[in-house]
């Protein structure tokens, strides 16, 4: 069997628990790279390079940009996110299925680079379990929480554009249906890479 991996693109608003419902798929499926996205900010405490990002310089991060060797990227308060191109096409190249856990505006930019992909879009239940969930957090301000749930609602009438929608009620069901999401494209005819002799 011989088989090129597909690329799920999972966006969503902050607070709709992506990265819960993504750890409980990555944990029980084989065969599945997490793409780890880059930046020019800063390492936080605790933050390993290669690990929760790939931190460059403005001047490493351009050189990409130039060689178009991003999936996507943007830019936000004077630093720069994006996804390594080349990471995630060695994956796809053997067989494995690559995972991107990016922004709206990112992911619409894959859908147009790579039409194969297949995007995700990850939704609350409703805004009020959004926002009950963004202030149980207890690390963000006021303003902070007004300002996500703004762009959470801007963010939610793009839905339409996406092929999946998982509804994260509760995040075993939520991992479930995304799991089973991967499993289908696993099947289908073109992604089998399988004949009999």
């Amino acid at each position: 069997m011989s088989r090129k991996g597909t690329l799920f693109v999972i966006t969503g608003p902050s607070g709709a628990g992506k990265g819960t419902v993504l750890k409980k798929v990555i944990q029980s499926l084989d065969r599945l790279y997490f793409s780890v996205s880059a930046t020019t900010r800063a390492p936080r405490e605790g933050e390993l390079d290669g690990v929760h990002y790939h931190f460059l310089t403005h001047e490493q991060f351009e050189r990409l940009i130039a060689e178009e060797r991003l999936l996507e990227y943007a830019q936000y308060a004077k630093n720069y996110y994006g996804t390594p191109l080349d990471p995630a096409l060695q994956h796809l190249e053997m067989g494995e299925d690559v995972i991107l856990e990016i922004e709206l505006q990112g992911a619409l930019q894959v859908k147009k680079r790579l039409p194969q992909s297949v995007p995700v879009f990850i939704a609350p239940p409703s805004f009020a379990e959004l926002e009950n969930r963004l202030r149980g957090r207890g690390t963000e301000t006021e303003e902070v929480i007004l300002q996500r749930l703004s762009i959470a609602r801007k963010e939610c009438a793009a839905m339409d554009q996406f092929r999946y929608v998982v509804v994260n009620d509760q995040a075993d069901t939520a991992a479930d249906e995304l799991r089973s999401i991967i499993l289908a494209h696993r099947c289908l005819t073109e992604n089998r890479g399988f004949t009999l002799e």
